[in-house]
């Protein structure tokens, strides 16, 4: 293993001085009220989001306490889970610092999720209280009013310590339990607060990746609170609502999202004049070139990139779009290359159940994901779980894929192996096909070419926006012969 880069003891936050404690330890332990001191703290009067209307601190306050009422009432206690399958809304965030007050574990989970899905979790799990959401109406809305129902569940008492439990994307495979204390959660706002190009407090956060999910639940909803960000989130999903909301108020606006929404803005072909606008920052997946260039040109403001996991947050950043595609490492984040793949120092495993030595050990966290050090840098080279042999040769998958990408025929690419190469496209001239056969055998080797181009109306995505990269599941979209 190469020696580590460590970014240095991060400076500490004055506000979370009373929550993190001064002296380094490998466990820091945090406030019990870290939730009133880290998320809720803050002038009564000001406006912290705005969810189908603004909503001031005071008025956040009161609706946590009285949703930790009912918590109480359903007899959940510091020894719980409670499940929250909740849409994004009030009540998800109501229910969430509520639970956390009441000192519970929190499994998150996406509301997109089959029924067949949930049910597998919270067997897996077996929470005490879950509280869910009846039947929504319309599907492309981003936000929802709903009213919680509330139940008992045949659960068994938290056998961990930590705050909150989220499921990994499973978009190569299934899903895992990921964990994470409160300490963790402390720790990634933190960083957050030292990284150059984060919105500070008067500015807005236009939230368009999800709550349930990391970006969006720390990046987004946690920071924001702490920061003194007001925490917006657009009417709908669609690129007319995201730069709706981003011109609703005169205060500067940053947006938050994957790829995925990049790509959905950078389809407008005249966007407004948006002043308030000073960039936007994704998570996830790397933004296709051409989509990158799309967008810049569109719009004139900065395209930031963050690279993290569930399972630690936010790991590097390039929020200027300075030295894309690479990134430099974020605050307290120690990094080192072993192998040719990049690992994450964290003192235990993030995984809930049995341990996974190719995925935790020794204090290190295995990212899968291929990448170097080039002058400080980290530079991402893909999956490591893209590389494939064919016929004694080596081929990355990754490299195969970002070429049909930048094709301007191609409007989105996947490539899988399943006993041979294989791509599945979707094609923004629906007359392309021939010119996408011909590209590729100009600019990829035979053994790299895929044996079989699938053109489909659409790719697979995971909850959180990520392209599903599972063989059986790409099938699927094949057009029915």
């Amino acid at each position: 293993m190469s020696d580590p880069i460590q970014t240095g003891t991060q400076p500490r936050d004055p506000d979370l001085a009373s929550v993190v404690p001064r002296q380094e330890t490998s466990r820091p332990e945090v406030s019990p009220d870290w939730v009133d001191e880290l998320l809720l703290a803050g002038p009564a009067g000001e406006v912290c989001l705005d969810i189908g209307g603004p909503l001031r601190r005071d008025e956040l306050r009161l609706l946590v306490r009285q949703r930790e009422v009912v918590l109480r009432a359903a007899e959940l206690t510091a020894r719980d889970t409670v499940a929250l399958c909740l849409p994004p809304s009030l009540a998800y965030v109501a229910n969430l610092l509520a639970g956390w007050r009441i000192g519970a574990r929190v499994l998150l989970l996406d509301h997109r999720l089959t029924t067949y899905e949930i049910d597998q979790a919270l067997a897996r799990i077996r929470p005490s209280v879950v509280v869910s959401a009846g039947p929504l109406a319309g599907g492309l809305r981003a936000y929802h009013d709903i009213t919680e129902q509330v139940t008992r569940y045949p659960g068994r008492p938290s056998d961990t310590g930590h705050a909150v439990l989220q499921l990994s994307s499973g978009s190569t495979g299934p899903s895992k339990v990921i964990g994470r204390t409160a300490a963790d959660l402390v720790a990634e706002v933190t960083r957050y607060t030292q990284i150059p190009g984060v919105p500070r407090r008067g500015e807005r956060i236009v939230l368009l990746a999800s709550m349930v999910h990391v970006l969006g639940l720390v990046g987004g909803l946690l920071y924001g609170l702490h920061a003194g960000v007001e925490l917006d989130l657009p009417q709908k999903v669609s690129p007319e609502s995201f730069l709706a909301t981003v011109g609703a108020r005169s205060s500067p606006a940053t947006l938050l999202g994957v790829p995925f929404h990049i790509e959905l803005l950078a389809s407008v072909a005249h966007p407004p004049a948006l002043p308030q606008l000073t960039g936007m920052t994704t998570g996830g997946e790397l933004v296709r070139p051409t989509v990158h260039e799309s967008f810049v040109d569109r719009y004139r403001v900065r395209l930031g990139n963050m690279y993290g996991m569930t399972e630690v947050g936010v790991i590097a950043t390039d929020l200027y779009g300075e030295h894309r595609p690479a990134l430099t490492p974020a605050p307290g984040i120690t990094v080192s290359e072993h192998g040719g793949e990049l690992h994450i120092a964290r003192p235990e495993s993030p995984y809930v159940g049995r341990g996974d030595a190719a995925r935790w050990s020794d204090g290190w966290l295995h990212t899968k994901d291929a990448g170097v050090f080039e002058d400080g840098l980290i530079a991402i080279r893909g999956r490591l779980d893209s590389q494939v042999s064919v016929g004694g040769l080596k081929v990355d998958l990754t490299e195969v894929e970002q070429t049909l990408a930048a094709f301007h025929e191609v409007a989105g690419a996947v490539v899988v192996f399943d006993g041979g190469i294989e791509a599945y496209v979707v094609l923004s001239d629906p007359g392309g096909a021939q010119r996408v056969d011909e590209q590729l055998t100009q600019r990829l080797a035979t053994y790299k070419r895929p044996r079989v181009v699938h053109v489909v109306q659409r790719l697979p995505r995971t909850a959180t926006g990520k392209l599903v990269r599972d063989p059986a599941v790409l099938a699927t979209a094949r057009p029915t012969p």
